[in-house]
C-alpha cells in the first residue's frame, strides 16, 4: 500500500487537520520506510518493522494526523500499536520465544535427580526404559523414558553401548555327512493358538522334504519320540535301525560306529531332554544342536512353517484339532508333490528326494537349447522367405515398369506410322 498521507487546511480559520492525497514533495509518505504492505501487518515481525512503523505513526501524528487514522492506513491495529510503543518505551520489541513453558515441566530438583540416577545406575540398566523405571524404584523421581533421554541428552550424557555378544562359531558338519537324502534331517515345533496345539515337524535338509508332522497338546520328549517314530517308519528306516543295533549288540563296542543320519535342532527343553538323547541314541541318530542366539542354524525348518503358514493361512484360523490334523496332511502332501521348490531348481522335494529331480533340471535346460534354436532356425527362415517375397517383389514391379515402357513404345511407333501413311497419300502426284 503506497498510502501518502497529507495535510490539507479545512478552511481559513484552522480547524483540525485534514486527510488527503498529494505529491511526495507537499505531503507525509507513509510507505517510504515501512515498506509496500498489501496485506496488512503480519501476526509476527521483527524489532526492526515495529521500530519503523512506530515511527510512522509518530510522524503522522507529529504531522497533525490522529493515531487511529494513521493505524487504519498502515493497517495496524490500534491497541497492538499502543502496546508496541509501551514495550518500546522498556526496550523490549523483540518478540519473546514462542511456546512458553509447560504447566507440567520438571523442576530443576528433578533434572538433578536424574543426572544422579544417571550417574548410579546408568552402567547397570543400560537402557532409557529402564532407567525411567529404575527411578520409580528407588523412589528418586517419577518420568518417563522420553524425558529422561531429553534430559540426559541437553547435559550431554549418553548410556554406554553393551557390547555385542561374540557370535560362536559355525561347526562344520561331521566327516561321515554325504550330501544326499536320509542324512540331515531338522524338526522343530509351531503354534496353532486357536487350535490350542502344536505341530512337531520334520524336514529333510538335502531334499527339502516334509517327513513327518505330529499335532498335540504337549510340548515334551514324547512327542519328539512319537514324530521321529513316525518319520523312521515313512521313510522305511526301521530296518537299517534294527541292523544297526544288532551289530553294535554283537561287537558290544560302539565308540566308532557312525550313525544313521544327523538329527538337527535349537535348544528346546524337549530337544535337549535326556530321554530324547536316549531316544536318538538308541535309533543310531546324531543330535546337533543350534548355537545360542542364532536362529539361522535353523533355517531351514523355520523357512517350511512360513511357507505353510503363508501359503495355507486357513491353518490357523482352524479350531477343531481334527479339522486341523486333516489339513495339515493335505498341505504335506501338497507341499511335497505339487509345490515347486526355489532352491531345488524349481522340482517338487518329492522329485529331488526320488532322484527325478536331477532329470527334470537337464529336460529343462535341453528344452530351453532346443527351443532356441528352433526359433533361430525360424527367425533364419522367415528372414529368408521375408527376402524372396521383397525380391520377387522387386521383379514384379520392374516388370511392370518394362511392359509400360515397351507398350508406351508401341503406341508411339503405330502413331508415327498412322501419320507417315496419311502424309502419303494427301501428297500423292496426280497421274496424267
Amino acid at each position: 500500500m503506497a498510502a501518502k498521507l497529507a495535510l490539507e487546511g479545512r478552511g481559513s480559520t484552522g480547524g483540525e487537520a485534514g486527510l488527503g492525497f498529494v505529491d511526495d514533495t507537499e505531503g507525509f509518505d507513509l510507505s517510504t520506510d515501512a515498506g509496500e504492505m498489501t496485506a496488512g501487518v503480519p501476526p509476527r515481525v521483527e524489532a526492526g518493522t515495529k521500530a519503523a512503523l512506530l515511527d510512522l505513526v509518530d510522524g503522522a501524528v507529529g504531522a497533525g494526523w490522529s493515531a487511529a487514522r494513521a493505524c487504519s492506513v498502515l493497517e495496524l491495529d490500534g491497541r497492538r500499536c499502543r502496546r508496541w510503543q509501551h514495550r518500546r518505551g522498556a526496550g523490549r520489541l523483540e518478540d519473546n520465544t514462542a511456546g512458553g513453558t509447560a504447566v507440567h515441566a520438571i523442576t530443576p530438583a528433578e533434572r538433578r535427580a536424574i543426572v544422579e540416577l544417571f550417574e548410579r545406575w546408568g552402567d547397570i540398566d543400560g537402557g532409557y526404559r529402564k532407567l525411567a523405571h529404575r527411578g520409580s524404584y528407588e523412589n528418586l523421581v517419577w518420568v518417563s523414558p522420553s524425558t529422561l533421554y531429553r534430559v540426559l541428552a541437553a547435559q550431554g550424557l549418553v548410556l554406554p553401548a553393551r557390547p555385542q555378544r561374540t557370535p560362536a562359531p559355525a561347526r562344520p558338519l561331521p566327516d561321515w555327512i554325504e550330501w544326499r537324502r536320509h542324512q540331515i534331517w531338522i524338526y522343530d515345533i509351531t503354534h496353532f493358538p486357536r487350535a490350542a496345539r502344536v505341530a512337531y515337524a520334520i524336514l529333510d535338509v538335502v531334499t527339502r522334504k516334509w517327513l513327518a508332522t505330529h499335532l498335540t497338546a504337549e510340548e515334551t520328549a514324547t512327542q519328539v519320540e512319537v514324530v521321529f517314530t513316525q518319520a523312521l517308519d515313512t521313510e522305511g528306516l526301521w530296518p537299517a535301525v534294527e541292523a544297526r543295533q544288532a551289530q553294535r549288540a554283537r561287537r558290544g563296542d560302539d565308540s566308532d560306529e557312525e550313525p544313521i543320519l544327523l538329527a538337527m535342532s535349537d535348544n528346546g527343553p524337549q530337544m535337549r531332554a535326556g530321554t530324547t538323547r536316549e531316544f536318538l541314541a538308541l535309533c543310531c541318530i546324531a543330535a546337533r544342536f543350534g548355537r545360542p542366539g542364532t536362529p539361522t542354524d535353523q533355517a531351514w525348518i523355520e523357512t517350511l512353517f512360513g511357507h505353510v503358514k503363508t501359503e495355507w493361512p486357513h491353518l490357523e484360523k482352524i479350531t477343531d484339532p481334527n479339522t486341523l490334523r486333516a489339513e495339515l496332511d493335505i498341505a504335506r502332501h501338497d507341499y511335497n508333490t505339487r509345490r515347486l521348490h526355489a532352491s531345488l531348481g524349481y522340482v517338487t522335494p518329492d522329485d529331488e528326494h526320488q532322484g527325478r529331480a536331477e532329470r527334470i533340471r537337464q529336460a529343462r535346460r535341453d528344452g530351453l537349447t532346443q527351443a532356441r534354436l528352433t526359433q533361430a532356425r525360424l527367425t533364419r527362415l522367415t528372414q529368408a522367405r521375408l527376402t524372396r517375397l521383397t525380391q520377387a517383389r522387386l521383379t514384379q514391379a520392374r516388370l511392370t515398369r518394362l511392359t509400360r515402357l515397351t507398350q508406351a513404345r508401341l503406341t508411339r511407333l503405330t502413331q508415327a506410322r498412322l501419320t507417315r501413311i496419311a502424309y502419303h497419300r494427301n501428297n500423292k502426284p496426280n497421274q496424267p
